[in-house]
């Protein structure tokens, strides 16, 4: 990996250093064995040209395990933005407008009259990295199902997660861990008095290249309960510090040992049915009651949609976007009364729990089985739930409700943009005629087209569903008289 003015990051307290001096700092974690690490580094190294003002720094994410965690790195490429000594941002996975948007917010544009707009993702870039970009935009939505390993080895690690109901891939083993997060792991679940069964990544290379794919976490140890990832040392620290490890494993009907070997369980974790009489508060239950009705499909979850706070919640909500249901959430972990009477009144004593229409339909488990069945579609279609259009649905709708479509600043009478102009009157001079869409008015089709077409500026002009360019292109285009063959072809 070669960046024009990107530094590899040695220590954490070199990084700190920076992050501290209040400078804008661009972090790339990365690993050797990620593909798109590789992509996007090129992205980044230009951009790195682009904002001479800021620092770009490289951590290799499984080398410096230590700022991984404090970071709170859980697969790559992920990029952190820091600006006058704090966090600004962050962005996870292989988005290269994204990137150079948030790039921009917090190393600003070179002058203080330009636009923020990245250079290096247009013609500076050179066809070739435009080329790489879209090839991967292409490849990453289905970047999830092509995991490097072979379905051999595939089958071998889901196997070994599943080995014990709570397994941890560590460096070492019990009896001697190879390095200090392990370690750490390893004493959280002799103290949470549970059994557990361990593997040595040290001791197969396969197995710890390729459970990192696997399972999108890029450092070990890794923590499993019944198959799901919990997270590394760092998550199952606070867990075990909140008590909410405790709950994890009961949950789950994980046993406890006592000092003499016999198994402990604890009574009254029955699920389902309701009870009589709850014993809650009328105040409480009627706030239980308006939470549970505020929407059709309700979840109650640990942390939010766009971060969940453990892999059961990540897992519905990965169900529900892929149902392509509208759905509230609420973070249990931001209101104890909440937590503690949602049990109760459900008589559920886990989380996450999904609710259609008031009725509650289970926890991650329940969900899961629904889906793979199918089940799930026919209650959310009797529930009269329907389902959304993805913003992707409804850019391919727009893009393509006109052979010849422009995306623009203000309409073709009032255009609201130099650029923008240039284009309408190119159009109208070779004749040809076309649909428009004003991004200023709509906020969500001017972001989310810079994603789907992976081209971070406006205007942008498409021809049969398919992106032409922007001004420059098309204005080439016109100059070389060839405009009106390409949108006529």
């Amino acid at each position: 990996m070669g960046g024009g003015s990107v530094k590899d990051v040695k220590s954490k307290q070199e990084l700190d250093g920076l992050v501290q001096s209040g400078a804008p700092v661009v972090l790339h974690f990365w690993a050797s064995w990620c593909e798109a690490s590789k992509h996007m580094d090129e992205v980044f190294s230009h951009l790195s040209t682009d904002f001479p003002r800021a620092h770009f720094l490289r951590v290799e994410a499984e080398e410096q395990p230590e700022i991984s965690e404090a970071y709170a790195v859980s697969a790559v490429p992920f990029f952190v933005f820091a600006k006058d000594g704090k966090i600004a941002d962050k962005l996870e996975g292989a988005d290269p407008s994204s990137l150079a948007n948030k790039v921009a917010k917090v190393a600003g544009s070179v002058n203080p009259g330009e636009p923020a707009a990245p250079a290096s993702l247009g013609m500076a870039a050179g066809a070739t990295i435009l080329e790489t970009i879209k090839e991967l935009a292409k490849e990453n939505g289905s970047s999830q199902e092509k995991i490097g390993a072979g379905d051999t080895l595939k089958k071998r690690l889901q196997q070994l997660i599943e080995s014990n109901p709570i397994m941890v891939f560590m460096k070492g083993n019990p009896e001697e861990p190879k390095c200090g997060f392990s370690q750490k792991v390893v004493d959280i679940l002799k103290e949470e008095k549970v059994k557990f069964g361990s593997f040595d990544i040290l001791s197969d290379n396969e197995v710890r290249e390729g459970l990192k794919k696997f399972s999108n976490w890029p450092t070990f140890p890794q923590l499993y309960c019944k198959g799901e990832l919990l997270g590394g040392c760092d998550i199952a620290i606070s867990m075990h510090e909140s008590g909410e490890l405790k709950e994890v494993f009961r949950d789950h009907g994980i046993d406890t040992i006592d000092s003499a070997g016999a198994k402990v369980t604890e009574a009254g974790s029955g699920k389902g049915g309701t009870s009589a009489a709850t014993g809650l508060n009328s105040t409480l239950t009627s706030r239980l009651e308006s939470l549970i009705h505020s929407s059709p499909v309700m979840l109650f979850m640990k942390g939010k949609p766009e971060e969940p706070k453990c892999g059961f919640s990540r897992k519905v909500v990965d169900i529900l976007a892929q149902e392509k249901v509208e759905f509230q959430t609420f973070d249990i972990l931001s209101d104890e009364e909440v937590r503690q009477g949602l049990k109760v009144h459900s008589n559920w004593s886990s989380y996450p729990q999904l609710y259609i229409k008031g009725e509650l339909i289970g926890g991650s488990d329940i969900v899961l089985e629904m889906q793979k069945s199918g089940e799930l579609k026919k209650v959310l279609a009797e529930k009269g739930i329907v389902q959304k259009d993805t913003l992707e649905d409804r850019l391919k709708k727009l893009i393509s409700s006109s052979p010849v479509m422009l995306f623009m600043k203000g309409t073709p009478d009032a255009p609201k943009c130099g650029f923008s102009s240039k284009v309408v009157n190119a159009l109208t001079e070779d004749g040809v005629s076309f649909g428009s869409f004003d991004i200023l008015t709509d906020e969500e089709v001017r972001q989310g087209l810079k994603v789907f077409s992976n081209w971070p500026t406006f205007p942008q002009l498409y021809y049969k569903g398919e992106l032409i360019g922007g001004s420059d292109i098309i204005l080439e285009l016109k100059n070389n008289g060839e405009l009106k063959a390409t949108l006529t072809e």
